[in-house]
């Protein structure tokens, strides 16, 4: 696994609206709000077991309603493809879970 040359990177991060560069790091993250503590721990729920699935394990702080994630490969120092799939995954389980 190799990280997202610059071209890639711009291109797949502006299908991924919210996602953010990590300051002096090579990591995209977003924040997620919703409506009360259960709603966010059924998002890190479904997001944990894809996580499991494709052995690959998000950076995540939860407080309440809030869920802020960071994605990078660790094994590659870096942005992969697999940070995409992820944040695309976690995208439409954000969307099936009504984000405030």
């Amino acid at each position: 696994m190799t990280p997202l040359s610059p071209q890639a990177r711009a291109t797949l991060l502006a299908e991924l609206p919210g996602w953010i560069d990590v300051d002096n790091r090579d990591a995209i993250q977003k924040r997620f709000t919703f409506p009360d503590f259960n709603a966010a721990f059924a998002f890190m729920t479904r997001v944990a077991i894809q996580a499991e699935k494709a052995d690959h394990h998000p950076e995540w702080f939860n407080v309440y309603n809030r869920v802020d994630i960071t994605l990078s490969t660790h094994d590659a120092n870096g942005l992969t493809q697999r940070d995409i799939d992820l944040a695309q995954f976690i995208e439409r389980a954000a969307a099936s879970l009504q984000v405030a």
